[in-house]
């Protein structure tokens, strides 16, 4: 089990290099090299202190307890692990403070916070993800249009943009982008999952379209993937900062509500007719028992006595905006165009001042 000595953790930044092992015990080495590797860093290894300022320069140092009189003389810096496997060794602590250990981590209890960490250092701790879910009142809503769109807009404003597809039964939004043939990793490549994803590792294994990232389902049988699963990889895309853009499916299964729990607004899309309005009700009552933000977009045309600012009523929750109709998303000579995809048009408008307002809310504007 990990425990706590001392300083604070590094300093939040961008992505840096590898920890630093010191130790001489193959056995322990061969582990912390596997810890490593789930976390997606790579490290230096060395029997004793490095010279040229490797020691200093390090985001980590993990210290094997057999390495402890090595390091006793090296300069008190902070992010020092001590690692041992003797659960009863009391004296363990009083080695960690001859040396200035942050934590005293026992293997193999440790291991999954000490992947957490190694993967926190490499990567970088920074602001995490404005991340936005998209669900639609009905079918046929809109909602992943306006998802592919809102995505397309974040990517072209220079936001690091990832595009999530958590609706298996919804056709795939890489079709959507005209990217169903585009290289990369699909959601059942994912569905073994567990505990931490590296998020670099996640983003550069997805397929690029339109200059974002797309996680989307491919075209075989797999339909689910476990809820521990879309925990870990959705947690990984967080971590990256920029955006993420979720399309959900209608109906609150066990992955569906891990990806509500770490949304930071929902847009319920829903077009201004009564009956779509009273199934909107329906999906809302359950995404509201886990979202707390969880906004209106009023698609039109409109029926008789309706406007937006009614069916945000009939709801019962705030107004997003008015979402427009962008018609001919297809080119006439064939190639595709992806929806937001042009600056002007009144729906990529839209995306952008969504945009403006969720990342001024957010503090990242």
């Amino acid at each position: 089990m990990p425990g706590s000595v001392t300083h604070d953790p590094p300093p939040a930044g961008g992505r840096q290099g590898g920890p630093l092992i010191i130790t001489e015990d193959a056995a322990l080495l061969d582990d912390l090299l596997r810890l490593c590797a789930a976390a997606g860093a790579t490290p230096e290894v060395h029997h004793g202190v490095p010279e040229r300022g490797g020691w200093e320069a390090a985001p980590l140092v993990l210290v094997g307890d057999d390495a402890v009189r090595r390091v006793r003389g090296a300069a008190r810096r902070r992010g020092v692990v001590l690692v041992g496997r003797d659960q009863d060794d009391s004296g363990v602590w009083r080695r960690a403070v001859e040396i200035g250990a942050d934590h005293v981590l026992m293997l193999p209890d440790g291991e999954q916070w000490l992947v957490d960490r190694i993967a926190d250092v490499t990567e970088g701790v920074g602001r995490p993800a404005v991340t936005v879910g998209v669900i639609g009142g009905r079918g046929g809503a809109g909602a992943s249009t306006l998802a592919c769109a809102l995505a397309v807009t974040s990517a072209r404003e220079g936001l690091r943009t990832l595009l999530v597809d958590a609706d298996p039964l919804g056709g795939g939004l890489d079709v959507l982008l005209g990217g169903e043939t585009a290289e990369g990793l699909r959601w059942p490549a994912f569905a073994a999952s567990r505990g931490r994803v590296g998020g670099g590792a996640l983003e550069e294994s997805l397929p690029e379209m339109h200059s974002l990232r797309v996680l989307s389902w491919d075209r075989g049988d797999c339909v689910a993937v476990p809820p521990q699963a879309v925990r870990a990889v959705l947690a990984a895309a967080r971590r990256r900062g920029g955006t993420v853009v979720v399309d959900l499916p209608r109906r609150v299964d066990d992955g569906a509500a891990e990806v509500l729990t770490q949304l930071d607004v929902g847009l319920l899309v829903v077009p201004a007719e009564l009956r779509a309005v009273a199934a909107a009700g329906r999906v809302a009552s359950a995404v509201g028992m886990v979202l707390r933000d969880l906004r209106v977009a009023v698609r039109g045309p409109y029926a008789p006595g309706l406007d937006a600012r009614e069916v945000a009523r009939l709801l019962g929750l705030p107004l997003a905006g008015e979402v427009p109709v962008e018609p001919g998303l297809l080119r006439p000579q064939g190639s595709r165009r992806p929806p937001g995809a042009v600056a002007r048009d009144p729906l990529a408008r839209f995306c952008g001042q969504f945009w403006e307002r969720a990342l001024m809310e957010a503090g990242a504007a």
